[in-house]
Protein backbone atom coordinates (compact mmCIF):
# COMPACT_ATOMS: atom_id res chain seq x y z
CA UNK A 1 0.00 0.00 0.00
CA UNK A 2 2.61 2.13 0.43
CA UNK A 3 4.75 1.24 -2.50
CA UNK A 4 1.71 2.57 -4.64
CA UNK A 5 1.04 6.22 -2.43
CA UNK A 6 4.90 6.95 -3.33
CA UNK A 7 4.08 5.88 -7.11
CA UNK A 8 0.78 8.16 -6.99
CA UNK A 9 2.63 10.74 -5.52
CA UNK A 10 5.59 10.74 -7.73
CA UNK A 11 3.53 10.74 -10.77
CA UNK A 12 1.48 13.90 -9.11
CA UNK A 13 4.72 15.97 -9.03
CA UNK A 14 5.63 14.51 -12.78
CA UNK A 15 1.83 15.99 -13.69
CA UNK A 16 2.38 18.90 -11.99
CA UNK A 17 6.08 19.80 -13.25
CA UNK A 18 4.80 18.91 -16.70
CA UNK A 19 1.92 21.39 -16.46
CA UNK A 20 4.08 24.25 -14.83
CA UNK A 21 5.96 23.78 -17.87
CA UNK A 22 3.62 23.47 -20.62
CA UNK A 23 2.36 27.05 -19.41
CA UNK A 24 6.04 28.49 -19.50
CA UNK A 25 6.17 27.26 -22.91
CA UNK A 26 2.83 28.74 -23.58
CA UNK A 27 3.28 32.20 -22.10
CA UNK A 28 6.71 32.20 -24.66
CA UNK A 29 4.69 31.62 -27.20
CA UNK A 30 2.54 34.48 -26.21
CA UNK A 31 4.73 36.98 -25.98
CA UNK A 32 6.75 35.89 -29.01
CA UNK A 33 3.53 36.31 -31.21
CA UNK A 34 2.69 39.48 -29.60
CA UNK A 35 5.97 40.68 -30.77
CA UNK A 36 5.82 39.20 -34.28
CA UNK A 37 2.68 41.73 -34.59
CA UNK A 38 3.78 44.48 -33.07
CA UNK A 39 7.17 44.13 -35.54
CA UNK A 40 4.91 43.59 -38.76
CA UNK A 41 2.59 46.89 -38.04
CA UNK A 42 5.60 49.07 -37.12
CA UNK A 43 7.16 47.95 -41.07
CA UNK A 44 4.16 50.56 -41.61
CA UNK A 45 2.76 48.33 -44.53
CA UNK A 46 -0.64 49.60 -46.57
CA UNK A 47 -3.18 48.43 -48.80
CA UNK A 48 -4.57 49.71 -51.99
CA UNK A 49 -7.38 49.18 -53.89
CA UNK A 50 -6.18 47.86 -57.20
CA UNK A 51 -8.50 46.54 -60.34
CA UNK A 52 -7.00 43.25 -59.12
CA UNK A 53 -8.32 43.82 -55.64
CA UNK A 54 -6.43 44.47 -52.63
CA UNK A 55 -2.57 44.41 -52.65
CA UNK A 56 -1.28 45.25 -49.38
CA UNK A 57 2.96 46.87 -50.09
CA UNK A 58 5.42 49.04 -48.20
CA UNK A 59 7.90 51.40 -49.83
CA UNK A 60 11.41 52.07 -49.20
CA UNK A 61 13.90 54.27 -50.24
CA UNK A 62 13.59 56.86 -53.34
CA UNK A 63 14.60 56.57 -57.06
CA UNK A 64 14.49 54.15 -60.06
CA UNK A 65 11.47 51.92 -59.26
CA UNK A 66 12.38 48.42 -57.98
CA UNK A 67 9.39 45.84 -57.59
CA UNK A 68 10.46 42.95 -54.92
CA UNK A 69 8.41 39.89 -55.05
CA UNK A 70 8.73 37.48 -51.82
CA UNK A 71 9.02 33.56 -51.96
CA UNK A 72 7.26 30.98 -50.09
CA UNK A 73 5.83 31.84 -46.70
CA UNK A 74 6.75 34.96 -46.33
CA UNK A 75 4.66 38.63 -46.84
CA UNK A 76 6.14 41.90 -47.64
CA UNK A 77 8.43 41.77 -44.68
CA UNK A 78 9.96 38.99 -46.12
CA UNK A 79 10.52 40.68 -49.39
CA UNK A 80 12.26 43.27 -47.47
CA UNK A 81 14.53 40.78 -45.49
CA UNK A 82 15.31 39.20 -48.84
CA UNK A 83 16.69 42.51 -50.88
CA UNK A 84 18.26 43.66 -47.35
CA UNK A 85 20.70 46.45 -48.63
CA UNK A 86 21.54 44.75 -51.85
CA UNK A 87 20.71 47.31 -54.23
CA UNK A 88 22.18 50.28 -52.13
CA UNK A 89 20.96 53.86 -52.79
CA UNK A 90 19.01 55.08 -55.87
CA UNK A 91 15.87 52.55 -55.65
CA UNK A 92 12.40 52.90 -54.86
CA UNK A 93 11.88 50.08 -53.37
CA UNK A 94 7.68 48.45 -54.27
CA UNK A 95 7.55 45.33 -51.88
CA UNK A 96 4.26 43.82 -52.01
CA UNK A 97 2.70 40.71 -50.15
CA UNK A 98 1.51 38.57 -52.85
CA UNK A 99 -1.30 36.75 -53.20
CA UNK A 100 -2.45 34.66 -49.68
CA UNK A 101 0.15 36.58 -47.72
CA UNK A 102 -1.20 38.81 -44.64
CA UNK A 103 -3.63 41.15 -45.83
CA UNK A 104 -3.19 40.36 -49.72
CA UNK A 105 -6.43 37.83 -49.84
CA UNK A 106 -6.16 35.02 -52.31
CA UNK A 107 -8.78 35.36 -54.83
CA UNK A 108 -10.73 32.68 -56.04
CA UNK A 109 -9.07 32.78 -59.80
CA UNK A 110 -5.74 32.94 -58.20
CA UNK A 111 -2.82 31.71 -60.61
CA UNK A 112 0.43 33.12 -61.64
CA UNK A 113 -0.78 35.02 -64.38
CA UNK A 114 -3.78 36.44 -62.71
CA UNK A 115 -0.38 37.32 -59.55
CA UNK A 116 1.58 38.99 -62.47
CA UNK A 117 -1.78 40.97 -63.27
CA UNK A 118 -1.91 42.06 -59.70
CA UNK A 119 1.92 43.60 -59.71
CA UNK A 120 1.26 45.50 -62.95
CA UNK A 121 -2.08 46.78 -61.30
CA UNK A 122 -0.34 48.02 -58.40
CA UNK A 123 2.19 49.23 -60.38
CA UNK A 124 -0.86 50.99 -61.90
CA UNK A 125 -2.10 52.25 -58.48
CA UNK A 126 1.05 54.00 -57.69
CA UNK A 127 1.80 55.81 -61.30
CA UNK A 128 5.30 53.59 -62.34
CA UNK A 129 4.87 52.75 -65.59
CA UNK A 130 7.82 50.88 -66.18
CA UNK A 131 10.42 49.05 -63.16
CA UNK A 132 12.82 46.30 -62.52
CA UNK A 133 11.52 43.43 -61.13
CA UNK A 134 13.52 41.00 -58.44
CA UNK A 135 12.07 37.96 -57.59
CA UNK A 136 12.70 35.41 -54.59
CA UNK A 137 12.67 31.77 -55.07
CA UNK A 138 8.67 30.89 -55.52
CA UNK A 139 8.23 34.48 -56.18
CA UNK A 140 9.55 33.57 -59.58
CA UNK A 141 6.50 32.35 -60.98
CA UNK A 142 4.83 35.46 -61.49
CA UNK A 143 7.69 37.63 -62.18
CA UNK A 144 7.87 35.48 -64.84
CA UNK A 145 4.65 35.37 -66.06
CA UNK A 146 4.74 39.25 -65.65
CA UNK A 147 8.02 39.84 -67.94
CA UNK A 148 5.72 37.62 -70.51
CA UNK A 149 2.82 39.58 -70.13
CA UNK A 150 4.12 42.93 -69.93
CA UNK A 151 7.56 43.29 -71.09
CA UNK A 152 6.86 47.21 -71.74
CA UNK A 153 6.86 47.51 -68.05
CA UNK A 154 9.82 45.66 -66.83
CA UNK A 155 13.49 47.23 -67.54
CA UNK A 156 15.54 44.53 -66.10
CA UNK A 157 14.42 40.93 -64.18
CA UNK A 158 16.06 39.39 -61.75
CA UNK A 159 15.72 36.01 -60.45
CA UNK A 160 17.41 34.76 -57.07
CA UNK A 161 17.02 30.64 -56.64
CA UNK A 162 14.05 31.00 -58.65
CA UNK A 163 11.78 28.30 -58.55
CA UNK A 164 12.12 26.69 -62.09
CA UNK A 165 11.56 24.05 -64.56
CA UNK A 166 12.54 21.13 -64.20
CA UNK A 167 16.01 19.60 -66.11
CA UNK A 168 16.07 16.27 -65.29
CA UNK A 169 16.18 16.83 -61.63
CA UNK A 170 13.68 15.33 -58.92
CA UNK A 171 11.40 17.94 -57.40
CA UNK A 172 11.16 18.94 -53.91
CA UNK A 173 8.99 15.69 -51.87
CA UNK A 174 6.48 17.96 -50.36
CA UNK A 175 4.98 16.39 -46.78
CA UNK A 176 1.15 15.45 -47.26
CA UNK A 177 -0.88 18.31 -47.96
CA UNK A 178 -3.41 17.99 -44.48
CA UNK A 179 0.25 17.77 -42.68
CA UNK A 180 1.71 21.42 -44.47
CA UNK A 181 -1.85 22.73 -43.93
CA UNK A 182 -1.92 22.00 -39.87
CA UNK A 183 1.33 23.15 -39.78
CA UNK A 184 0.51 26.64 -41.63
CA UNK A 185 -2.45 27.19 -39.84
CA UNK A 186 -0.93 26.78 -36.31
CA UNK A 187 1.12 29.33 -34.94
CA UNK A 188 1.30 27.46 -31.90
CA UNK A 189 2.70 24.14 -34.02
CA UNK A 190 4.65 26.32 -36.26
CA UNK A 191 6.31 28.31 -33.56
CA UNK A 192 7.03 25.31 -31.55
CA UNK A 193 8.65 23.43 -34.56
CA UNK A 194 10.97 26.64 -36.01
CA UNK A 195 11.96 27.57 -31.95
CA UNK A 196 12.30 23.91 -30.51
CA UNK A 197 12.95 21.65 -33.44
CA UNK A 198 14.92 24.64 -35.70
CA UNK A 199 17.48 22.84 -36.75
CA UNK A 200 15.66 19.67 -38.01
CA UNK A 201 14.11 22.54 -40.43
CA UNK A 202 16.80 23.56 -41.83
CA UNK A 203 16.71 20.96 -45.04
CA UNK A 204 12.81 22.28 -45.79
CA UNK A 205 14.64 25.77 -45.88
CA UNK A 206 17.27 24.48 -48.23
CA UNK A 207 20.61 24.43 -46.20
CA UNK A 208 22.55 22.05 -47.58
CA UNK A 209 23.50 19.02 -45.14
CA UNK A 210 27.18 19.07 -45.23
CA UNK A 211 27.29 22.84 -44.75
CA UNK A 212 29.34 24.30 -42.12
CA UNK A 213 26.92 26.51 -40.00
CA UNK A 214 28.79 29.81 -38.60
CA UNK A 215 27.25 31.96 -35.94
CA UNK A 216 26.80 34.33 -38.40
CA UNK A 217 25.13 32.20 -40.95
CA UNK A 218 22.78 31.03 -38.17
CA UNK A 219 21.69 34.31 -37.18
CA UNK A 220 20.69 34.95 -41.09
CA UNK A 221 18.57 31.65 -40.61
CA UNK A 222 17.29 33.03 -37.57
CA UNK A 223 16.29 36.01 -39.20
CA UNK A 224 14.42 34.23 -42.03
CA UNK A 225 12.16 32.38 -39.55
CA UNK A 226 11.26 35.79 -37.62
CA UNK A 227 9.99 36.79 -40.98
CA UNK A 228 7.95 33.91 -41.21
CA UNK A 229 5.86 34.05 -37.98
CA UNK A 230 2.85 34.22 -37.11
CA UNK A 231 2.70 32.12 -40.06
CA UNK A 232 -1.16 31.57 -39.90
CA UNK A 233 -1.72 34.58 -41.62
CA UNK A 234 0.61 33.52 -44.56
CA UNK A 235 -1.13 29.97 -44.72
CA UNK A 236 -3.40 30.47 -47.61
CA UNK A 237 -0.33 31.63 -49.81
CA UNK A 238 1.98 28.79 -48.78
CA UNK A 239 -0.85 26.49 -49.79
CA UNK A 240 -1.29 28.25 -53.18
CA UNK A 241 2.60 28.45 -53.79
CA UNK A 242 3.37 24.83 -52.99
CA UNK A 243 0.25 23.15 -54.49
CA UNK A 244 -0.48 25.61 -57.79
CA UNK A 245 1.77 28.01 -58.30
CA UNK A 246 5.41 26.49 -58.27
CA UNK A 247 4.38 23.50 -60.23
CA UNK A 248 3.23 25.52 -63.05
CA UNK A 249 6.27 26.61 -63.86
CA UNK A 250 6.57 23.12 -65.77
CA UNK A 251 3.62 23.84 -67.56
CA UNK A 252 4.56 24.70 -70.69
CA UNK A 253 6.16 28.49 -70.57
CA UNK A 254 7.83 29.83 -73.26
CA UNK A 255 10.66 30.89 -71.86
CA UNK A 256 12.11 31.82 -75.32
CA UNK A 257 10.19 34.20 -75.64
CA UNK A 258 10.92 36.44 -72.36
CA UNK A 259 12.15 39.91 -74.01
CA UNK A 260 13.67 41.72 -71.29
CA UNK A 261 16.80 41.39 -69.68
CA UNK A 262 17.53 38.44 -67.04
CA UNK A 263 19.56 37.71 -64.36
CA UNK A 264 19.16 34.31 -62.78
CA UNK A 265 21.50 34.07 -59.50
CA UNK A 266 22.31 30.80 -57.95
CA UNK A 267 24.24 27.80 -55.81
CA UNK A 268 25.22 24.99 -57.23
CA UNK A 269 24.52 23.28 -53.79
CA UNK A 270 20.94 24.50 -53.61
CA UNK A 271 18.91 21.68 -53.02
CA UNK A 272 15.64 22.68 -52.70
CA UNK A 273 15.07 24.91 -55.96
CA UNK A 274 17.45 22.88 -57.76
CA UNK A 275 20.71 24.54 -59.49
CA UNK A 276 20.32 22.50 -62.17
CA UNK A 277 16.81 23.84 -63.03
CA UNK A 278 18.07 27.73 -62.34
CA UNK A 279 20.63 26.76 -65.32
CA UNK A 280 18.39 25.33 -67.62
CA UNK A 281 16.12 28.23 -67.24
CA UNK A 282 18.89 30.67 -68.07
CA UNK A 283 19.48 29.08 -70.91
CA UNK A 284 16.32 29.38 -72.22
CA UNK A 285 15.69 32.82 -71.84
CA UNK A 286 17.32 34.53 -74.63
CA UNK A 287 20.77 36.73 -73.78
CA UNK A 288 19.87 35.78 -70.05
CA UNK A 289 23.01 36.24 -67.64
CA UNK A 290 23.74 33.18 -65.06
CA UNK A 291 25.21 34.44 -61.84
CA UNK A 292 26.37 31.10 -60.19
CA UNK A 293 28.29 30.75 -56.30
CA UNK A 294 29.79 27.72 -55.15
CA UNK A 295 27.88 27.42 -52.08
CA UNK A 296 25.53 28.81 -49.68
CA UNK A 297 22.35 26.66 -50.64
CA UNK A 298 19.14 27.97 -51.20
CA UNK A 299 19.11 30.95 -48.55
CA UNK A 300 22.88 31.88 -50.40
CA UNK A 301 24.44 31.90 -47.02
CA UNK A 302 27.91 34.15 -46.93
CA UNK A 303 27.16 35.15 -50.04
CA UNK A 304 24.85 38.64 -49.38
CA UNK A 305 27.62 40.73 -50.33
CA UNK A 306 28.74 38.80 -54.11
CA UNK A 307 24.88 38.99 -54.23
CA UNK A 308 24.31 42.55 -54.11
CA UNK A 309 26.99 43.76 -56.23
CA UNK A 310 25.99 41.05 -58.58
CA UNK A 311 22.85 42.48 -59.21
CA UNK A 312 23.71 46.03 -58.86
CA UNK A 313 26.48 45.72 -61.68
CA UNK A 314 23.41 44.15 -63.70
CA UNK A 315 20.95 47.15 -63.07
CA UNK A 316 23.29 49.44 -63.69
CA UNK A 317 23.84 47.90 -67.13
CA UNK A 318 19.99 47.86 -67.93
CA UNK A 319 18.33 50.69 -66.11
CA UNK A 320 20.84 53.15 -65.54
CA UNK A 321 22.01 53.48 -69.20
CA UNK A 322 17.95 53.62 -69.84
CA UNK A 323 18.12 50.41 -72.05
Amino acid sequence: MRLRTITLGTTGALAAAGIVLGAQVYRRYQRDLAEARRRLEALGSRVVETECGHVEYVERAEGYPVLVVHGIVGGFDAGIASVGATLGEGYRLIIPSRFGYLRTPLPQNASPATQADAHAALLDSLGVERAAVIAYSAGATSAIRFALRDPDRISALVLVVPNAPSAGRPGLTLPPKPVLNALYRSDFIFWLATTRFRSALYGTMGVPKEFDLTPTHEAEIAALMQTVFPVRPRADGAMFDAFVSNPDINSGYPFGAIAVPVLVVSARDDALAGYENARFLAEQIPGAQLLTFENGGHMLLGQSERVGRGIQEFLREYVRAGR
